[in-house]
């Protein structure tokens, strides 16, 4: 098997190096950041998709020892059980992958910026800002929603602005709003939710339908608590009490990029396809690219292209999906990909088809 060159060390990145190794390959990951704590403030969930594939990666049960584990869904009075969800910030999980990717003697190399990549018809050359060139086999572009390597395959083509503001935060009161494990959803002024974690701290967030905050602009927390004061709800009493600076970002998404892949390149993660975060799915869905690109380099003898023919149908209804829901509208059609065909296509011990 050949060398693979991994841009980005994030969780895409982390984790199709765990796949590609696993796959016989020999991946080398190259990470822009000088650590890796990336996103450190930002939390997210894994969903149960997320850590079937981390089984698959032998990864589940160090990212199992991160976050807490979320066991009940809340939203409109209404209740649902929760089946392997986890609630854990973003650079927990980049630690866990990244720290399973070095335990398997895979090399990772901090404050590598990719300038530019070249195919021919032997393998890729990829040369960084410090002006240091590498030669692989194949390069995978997990350099996020801000990729060079998507660049490279798609001059011009860059992120959307999703329509909503995302503030974030980490409460402590002296009565915490819900038990531990629970996440509740609360309409009003903004879509908000949050759960409790078993040491008491409130994992909070709020999307609101607005323009975008201008580059560089401190959030104003009385901004937020004024969408929030009038519906009476518990949401304004989490805000305030906001322990650390009030976090918030645009939500972006990427929506059907024409290439996902040169000869010897390939995108995955969020520089191929990112959703706004409505859905909840983009690390799972990294987690989820990761494992199909894997089988498909053990499996078939065209794995880019069988890569791009299984992802995209999914991570596109996907990213659909959560614009939708962004935008206060019904997520509509059916989902492409059953959860039959998903386990399938998940579960190492399948061969994946080969059309």
């Amino acid at each position: 098997m050949g060398r693979i060159l991994i841009i980005g060390g994030g969780v895409a990145g982390a984790a199709a190096a765990l796949a590609v190794r696993k796959a016989g390959w020999d991946p080398v990951v190259y990470e822009r950041h000088p650590d890796n704590a990336e996103d450190l403030g930002a939390f997210l969930t894994l969903a149960a998709n997320g850590h079937a594939a981390l089984d698959q990666l032998d990864a589940a049960e160090a990212v199992g020892r991160a976050g807490f584990a979320l066991h009940t869904l809340e939203f409109a009075g209404r209740t649902k059980a929760l089946e392997r969800t986890r609630c854990l910030r973003r650079g927990e999980l980049c630690r866990v992958l990244q720290g399973q990717v070095v335990r398997r003697g895979i090399p990772v190399h901090h404050g590598r910026r990719l300038i530019d990549a070249t195919e021919d018809s032997s393998g890729v050359t990829a040369r960084f800002a410090d002006g240091e060139t590498v030669r692989g086999d194949l390069l995978l572009g997990a350099d996020g929603l801000h990729s060079t390597v998507r660049e490279l395959l798609n001059p011009g083509v860059a992120p959307r602005y999703a329509g909503q503001r995302v503030f974030y935060g980490y409460s402590r009161l002296a009565e915490p709003p819900a038990e531990p494990g629970r996440i509740v959803m609360v309409r009003g002024g903004a879509a908000f939710g949050y759960a409790v974690s078993p040491g008491g701290e409130v994992y909070w967030f709020a999307r609101v339908t607005s323009d975008p905050l201008p580059e560089g602009t401190v959030p104003d927390p009385a901004w937020l608590l004024a969408l929030l004061r009038p519906d009476g709800t518990e949401c304004a009493g989490i805000v305030e009490a906001t322990q650390g600076p009030l976090l918030a970002t645009n939500a972006r998404d990427l929506a059907n990029v024409p290439r996902w892949r040169g000869e010897r390149i390939l995108l995955l993660g969020d520089a191929a396809h990112a959703a706004s975060p409505a859905t909840g799915q983009g690390a799972s869905m990294a987690l989820e690219d990761a494992v199909v690109l894997g089988k498909a380099l053990r499996d078939t003898g065209f794995p880019l292209e069988a890569y791009e023919r299984l992802r995209r149908p999914r991570v596109e209804y996907n990213t659909a999906a959560s614009a939708r829901m962004s935008a206060g509208l019904p997520v509509a059609g059916t989902p492409p990909v059953d959860e039959e065909e998903l386990a399938r296509q998940l579960d190492w011990a399948t061969a994946l088809a080969s059309s």
